[in-house]
């Protein structure tokens, strides 16, 4: 039945829900215990309906949000049938639609007239959940259990009473419990006020108009991204990337491909041939690897338009079970992050090849969850800090990517947490936090640049873990933009630095008191030929510190006078000499392009031993192999006397992401990885 209601009805009844979301998230700031919600705001709200789909969030984290309808899909295949006024659901099995333990979510059902009309929920990252390290986001676990307590669909609440038992065991299994259980009562407040306001439009409106109005959101939301989409070429366009491991201390890069197929309305994105699942922390779920599609999607094609359900409609997501894509019991699940930035790095590669002026350069790569705490044998209690240092995003068509700010699947989170909250609540002190110098990818249009942040332990003891990627495999750049910084971490004892023999993956260092911790998040990849960019931009970008003077020189062609001015003529010459010397060969059709590696496939360069001296490039070296035409291909360099001289085996993938054919040149680039500790850095983050 169609009520047929008016727009500025349907326009106000929209808005009525946003509206609830923002309570509610003013609800949880205002009321959670940990430093990681309250101030850093690493949790979400929204408002769902029965059969799971998001009908309303605002400036929440698209992370948490998207992927909550497998959540609520599976609370309701286990529990609908039972659920009765007064019933609240706890959740945050990554198996049955979770993103990773520390993201506990209450789903809160709503009932008017004895109908159950919506499910407000909240998603927040509790500070710990149990688990082999302070934080539980080890970067070696090897298995789900070593990760945390896991929380299949339960009610946690039942016609309206605490299971004190269920709440009593789960709280016992983490760390800092008080803070847990300030952070359940938070999430579970902000459901409540959303309940009483659900009430009240019913009570103004009435529950069918209401819901009518639901369903007309959702179905120009639909028709909205149905249009984008008909507006690109139909065909199926390629990618592909790496995720990290670590496989017995060796490296071991883990193949993602993506086939994305545009068929008139509608998009497929297909991951089939990813690596399979492995007992290390870089796998995830279906739902997180759907979000990482759909936020994409969503962010590039119709930004503007509040989010729900029916953008999503038209789009299909191929998840293939048992890979890193989909996991399945007993394998980790706590690297959501890295597997939807991935993700979203291979819908920007493939997109890149359809709509090149509407992408950005690869973002930062990672969320790079950084954990310090232990127990505290002087103020005698439990501490957990938990940092997540912003990284740079992505350059685009318009302008430089922003440094150290959330990126598209991270909302309005805090991507500089507060020095004073920090050093308030933990046993450290923030010695400095500043944006890397030459992080960000150079570029027509230069990366965001990375944050790096040094931490004191003022504790007796304590350990450090980091969780995260990118920290071999860089950002990308895209239509010839160059890569970003990798992220980066090592302790510094009174002087005496201390590397990780795994970069990125790090469980339970122990770091003495007074040592540093020193973290520095990815930098994004650059838009554009960095030899196009405005030669005043670089000398403004050497001024503040962005880029070094040899950067500016070297990737730039900047040259400047005696008096530190840009020289026209000089810069001309020099970028007419850096353009000359750009190493290219000659591209042969060749399916010999993959090896196989302990657990995955990679892609392999073979050069010929004379091309790679002159490339500078030697065995195993990351490189990456560019027509400035789109986004890179990365490939690992095999030395290989029967390849001709002058020329590139490739196969016909390659060369339709890298939009040419065979006869064609390639431009070859080492990826270089920068040193550890940098020389000079930019102005501190604001």
């Amino acid at each position: 039945m169609s009520l047929n209601l008016d727009p500025i009805t349907l326009e106000v009844l929209t808005q009525a829900l946003i509206s609830i979301v923002r309570e509610m998230r003013a609800t949880v700031c205002r009321t959670a215990s940990s430093v990681a919600i309250y101030d850093a705001k690493d949790f979400s709200c929204g408002l769902f309906a029965p059969d799971s789909q998001v009908i309303a969030q605002s400036e929440d984290i698209g992370s948490h949000v998207v992927p909550m309808p497998w959540s609520v899909r599976s609370a309701m295949e286990k529990l609908g049938s039972t659920l009765v006024p007064g019933d609240v659901i706890l959740v945050n099995d990554p198996y049955t639609g979770g993103t990773h333990l520390n993201d506990v979510a209450i789903i809160y059902p709503v009932f008017q007239d004895g109908r159950l009309i919506f499910f407000p929920a909240v998603r927040a990252h509790w500070a710990d959940v149990g688990g082999m390290v302070p934080g539980s986001m080890s970067g070696k676990a090897t298995e789900i259990y070593q990760e945390g307590i896991r929380i299949p669909p339960i009610k946690i609440l039942e016609g309206g009473k605490v299971n004190q038992a269920a709440l009593d065991l789960l709280l016992a299994n983490m760390r800092v419990p008080d803070e847990r259980l300030g952070d359940f009562h938070a999430s579970l407040s902000a459901c409540r006020v959303a309940e009483m306001r659900i009430h009240e439009i019913c009570a103004r409106y009435g529950v069918d108009t209401l819901l009518e109005g639901v369903r007309l959101d959702l179905d120009r939301a639909e028709a909205r991204m149905r249009a984008c989409i008909a507006n690109l070429p139909d065909g199926t366009y390629y990618y592909e990337d790496y995720l990290e491991t670590f496989m017995g201390g060796l490296f071991e890069p883990l193949l993602l491909p993506l086939a994305l197929t545009i068929s008139g309305e509608r998009m497929t994105a297909d991951f089939t041939g990813a690596s399979t699942q492995v007992p290390f922390p870089v796998n995830s779920t279906a739902a997180v690897t759907a979000a990482g599609v759909f936020i994409t999607v969503k962010s590039v094609f119709d930004p503007q338009a509040p989010l729900n359900q029916g953008s999503f409609r038209p789009i299909e997501v191929i998840a293939p079970p048992g890979t890193i894509v989909n996991v399945q019991r007993p394998a980790p699940a706590g690297s959501h992050g890295e597997i939807r930035k991935r993700v979203i790095a291979t819908m920007i590669g493939a997109l890149s090849q359809m709509a090149p002026d509407k992408v950005a350069g690869d973002l930062c790569r990672t969320s790079f969850h950084n954990l310090i705490g232990g127990f505290d044998t002087r103020a005698k209690r439990e501490w957990v800090h938990y940092e997540w240092s912003a990284g740079g995003n992505g350059a685009f068509a318009e302008n430089d990517g922003p440094s150290a700010m959330a990126s598209i699947d991270w909302g309005d989170l805090a991507t500089v947490q507060s020095t004073e909250v920090i050093e308030s609540r933990m046993p450290l002190l923030v010695e400095s936090s500043q944006l890397a110098t030459d992080s960000g990818g150079a570029g027509k249009m230069r990366g965001g640049l990375s944050m790096q942040r040094a931490l004191r332990i003022l504790a007796p003891e304590a350990r450090y873990s980091l969780l995260s990627d990118g920290a071999v495999v860089p950002a990308f750049g895209v239509l010839g933009g160059l890569p970003g910084f990798p992220v980066g971490a090592w302790i510094d004892r009174q002087g005496i630095i201390e590397d990780f023999d795994t970069p990125g993956k790090v469980a339970g260092h122990p770091v003495a008191e007074g040592s540093i911790v020193m973290i520095r998040s990815a930098g994004a990849g650059g838009y554009g030929d960095p030899l196009e960019r405005d030669p005043q931009r670089v000398a403004d970008d050497l001024r503040e510190g962005y880029v070094s003077a040899t950067a500016a020189q070297e990737l730039y062609g900047l040259a400047l006078d005696a008096a530190g001015r840009v020289d026209p003529v000089a810069t001309v010459a020099l970028r007419k000499q850096l353009l000359a010397a750009r190493f290219k060969l000659t591209a042969v059709v060749d399916d010999a392009v993959f090896e196989k590696g302990a657990v995955s496939r990679r892609r392999i360069c073979r050069l010929n031993p004379a091309d790679a001296g002159s490339a500078g490039i030697v065995e195993s070296d990351l490189v990456e192999l560019d027509t400035r035409c789109a986004a890179p291909l990365r490939a690992w360099a095999r030395l290989d006397a029967s390849v001709g001289p002058g020329t590139l085996p490739i196969d016909r993938r390659g060369l339709s992401i890298l939009k040419i054919v065979e006869g064609n040149s390639i431009e070859l680039r080492r990826v270089g990885v920068p040193a550890r500790p940098r020389v000079g850095f930019a102005k501190a983050a604001q």
